[in-house]
């Protein structure tokens, strides 16, 4: 019997195999007749598909049938839960196997692809030029900084044009639009939009839920993005995953990596509704299309009334809304990877996230606490923000090759201008600086003032490098009244100066001093374009032009306020000097009074400004006059004449040609003279210099001929462009000039 069964059993295999042979027979000779191998990849087979409808429909179902097994096969892996993780990154929510990904685009291979390999080209998810849109919501100081350390990594990685759209409050408006003008990075656009809970963030952290509306009606799809996301990989990748949304989902999200949504954090802890762990909102994928046609707005209005009936609040903004949403449609979403939003807070999965440093393309520094995180990768992480919180964003103003992009007005001014430059004029440094755009960062740091209202109101205005900013304390004991500050300085510098501010007892209490960033870029000390960026930041009806190594007496800012009024500065043009006095002690009892002043003037502690290297730049202030003064007097202009003047804020800016050491100021003097600005030296009002090290210009100034030669040439053209501007009048300065 045992004999009978295994010859039916041979005989079953052996025609099984036959017909296996014969099939296999049948369709190699059937390609040969078309002159394709059975082996070859159908990619690098000739012909056209027309010819052999069976066999495409049969490898359209193939490919069907994989497909489905592939998606099997994930889920099945999910559902043995965190032990066995799957490679890609995704856990929990198992019913989300078949839309998560395997990869950050299309180029990237699963497992099973790897293995049955071929060398058929893929074609590209993203085109090589397609407009990459970005979307953020942007409120106060704070986020202002925060969003450029996102954008610089984004920059970093990107090989496609990009659209950022920011959302932002009144704060953030103001300098997210000059940061962005200024930048002037190549194929990036950017659009700056003011519309005007609980979280952290503010009610800020609801308005990405609007976003359908805030955003042009003709964007199809956009990336969201928190503003303390830092990229490790190209957005693209990102934006590439679009193209594998089904037809019914419109939005795409990380799973949450945090307890919060299973409420089981502490006792009485009750979250939103969600779907499993939930998913985070600090990456999103929106379909902005399909939102609007599938009613979007209407959507998570009435999700939002209908749990706020039992919530009454939202604890984590519009995420708590997103996951309501979610797990009332959960068709509408489409799972990531949870390495496109690695969300770095204290007793999260994102450890799970990755194996490798190749793995990581978003970190997410989801926590109030941000770099001070638990995670035991959290060095290497830090490192990486700390990277591009500190890279000169000046590099990044590179161009995409290949793809063109709409040329910008003020670019094309610029670069016509640079082409007029003859590049063997020896001043030619000089003249190319004058067109050089800095970037601007205004409002470094939190400014929350006021003007009086009754319109008297002076801003101290100054600007200051790196080797000044010791000077800031002392200034702020001396003046209560608003600071304007710009400081030019580099990416890592500006960096240094915030720790400095923020460890500072004395800077950090003081909200009414506005620090503006300039930053570096170019062989140059920009001073005049420095100051100006000072000046026209100033929010007070008159300002208090002066620099930042002089101490001004205590109470001038109630004095000059006064004066305003004594002096009818409304109706009249007056520009008030403020006589000026210096010391080469470091340490120095400042004087108190004017009294005071004049006894340390004839001990020799004090001088008059200048007086032993360069007397022409305030001798017009006649200080002889001054120490018996009780009453404001009138002074001439003469060549030279450089004081520290009180005027209106729209006074005429410093001309920018002037840069580094050397008639900056004497310059702004001659233009209010040649407005008719009355010069009117103040009788109980002082400032006091402070002694400090030679600046890097004034060594070049006094050991280069070519740098002197230049600054006199420069001079003849400010008196000749100031004679066609003012007429016959203001050929005087010219005549001073040269008897001076």
């Amino acid at each position: 019997m045992n004999l009978l069964c295994r010859g039916r059993l041979k005989l079953l295999v052996a025609s099984l195999t036959a017909v296996v042979l014969l099939t296999w027979l049948y369709l190699l000779a059937g390609n040969l007749e078309n002159g394709r191998a059975l082996l070859l990849a159908p990619c690098l087979a000739g012909t056209p598909a027309a010819r052999l409808p069976d066999r495409a429909a049969l490898e359209s179902r193939v490919r069907e049938v994989e497909e489905e097994n592939r998606r099997i096969r994930l889920q099945l892996s999910q559902s043995q839960g965190p032990a066995n993780q799957p490679a890609d990154g995704n856990y929990g929510n198992q019913q989300w196997g078949a839309s998560a990904d395997t990869g950050p685009e299309d180029g990237d291979n699963t497992a099973e692809e790897r293995n049955n390999h071929t060398e058929c080209p893929r074609s590209p998810s993203v085109q090589k030029c397609e407009l990459i849109h970005v979307a953020c919501v942007c409120a106060g100081h704070n986020a202002s900084r925060d969003v450029v350390t996102l954008v610089k990594s984004v920059l970093f990685h990107r090989r496609n044009p990009l659209h950022f759209h920011f959302i932002t409050d009144t704060v953030a408006h103001r300098i997210l639009r000059t940061l962005f003008q200024s930048w002037m990075v190549p194929s990036v656009q950017s659009e700056v939009s003011w519309i005007p809970n609980k979280h952290y963030s503010g009610i800020y952290g609801l308005m990405k839920l609007t976003l359908t509306k805030a955003l042009p009606a003709d964007l199809s799809k956009v990336i969201v993005l928190d503003t303390d996301i830092t990229f490790a990989t190209d957005i693209a990748e990102l934006w590439g995953i679009f193209r594998k949304f089904t037809d019914k989902q419109v939005i795409g999200l990380v799973e949450n990596q945090s307890d919060w949504y299973l409420g089981n954090l502490w006792k009485n802890h009750k979250p939103w509704p969600a779907l499993g762990r939930g998913f985070n909102t600090g990456v999103i994928l929106l379909y902005l299309e399909r939102l609007r046609r599938i009613g979007w707005e209407q959507m998570w209005r009435l999700t939002a009334e209908r749990e706020l009936m039992s919530m009454l609040s939202t604890s984590l903004a519009d995420q708590d809304i997103f996951n309501a949403f979610i797990k009332q449609n959960p068709v509408l979403v489409h799972q990531l990877p949870c390495f496109w939003n690695v969300q770095l807070s204290d007793h999260t999965r994102s450890e799970q996230c990755y194996t490798e440093v190749s793995d990581l393309k978003v970190i997410h520094w989801n926590s109030p606490k941000k770099l001070r995180v638990k995670n035991k990768h959290v060095e290497f992480f830090r490192n990486l923000y700390l990277t591009f919180l500190e890279y000169d964003g000046n590099l990044l103003r590179r161009e995409l090759f290949g793809c063109p992009s709409q040329a910008n007005p003020e670019s094309v001014r610029l670069q016509a201008a640079l082409e007029e430059l003859d590049e063997d004029d020896q001043c030619y440094d000089f003249r190319r600086e004058r067109l050089t755009v800095h970037r601007v960062h205004l409002y470094f740091l939190q400014y929350e003032y006021t003007a009086a209202e009754d319109g008297t109101d002076v801003t101290l205005v100054a600007q200051l490098s790196m080797d000044r900013l010791q000077m800031l304390e002392a200034i702020c004991k001396h003046w209560e009244g608003p600071i304007s500050l710009a400081l030019y300085m580099s990416d890592a510098e500006a960096q240094q100066f915030l720790r400095y501010a923020q460890a500072s007892e004395v800077l950090k209490n003081r909200k009414n001093v506005g620090y503006h960033v300039v930053y570096k870029e170019g062989q140059f000390y920009p001073v005049n374009l420095v100051r100006n960026v000072a000046l026209k930041n100033a929010n007070t009806p008159y300002v208090f032009l002066t620099d930042v190594d002089f101490l001004p007496m205590y109470g001038l800012y109630d004095y000059l306020r006064r004066t305003v009024v004594q002096l009818d500065m409304t109706h009249t043009k007056k520009a008030l000097v403020v006589p000026a006095f210096e010391t080469l002690r470091y340490r120095l009892s400042f004087p108190k009074s004017k009294a005071e002043l004049l006894s340390m003037l004839d001990m020799g502690t004090l001088y008059t400004f200048r007086y032993h290297v360069w007397p022409k730049g305030h001798a017009p202030t006649d200080y002889a006059k001054w120490r018996t003064a009780t009453t404001p007097y009138r002074v001439e202009w003469e060549a030279d004449f450089e004081p520290y003047v009180v005027v209106r804020r729209d006074c005429p800016e410093y001309d920018q040609r002037f840069v580094g050491f050397g008639w900056n100021k004497v310059s702004h003097v001659l233009e209010l003279d040649a407005q008719e600005f009355e010069l009117t030296v103040l009788p109980n009002a002082f400032m006091v210099h402070m002694p400090h090290a030679p600046s890097f210009d004034i060594s070049k100034f006094r050991s280069s001929f070519g740098y002197r030669n230049c600054l006199n040439t420069l001079k003849d053209e400010f008196h000749q462009d100031l004679s066609r501007k003012y007429g016959s009048a203001a050929l005087k300065y010219l005549t001073a000039q040269r008897t001076a």
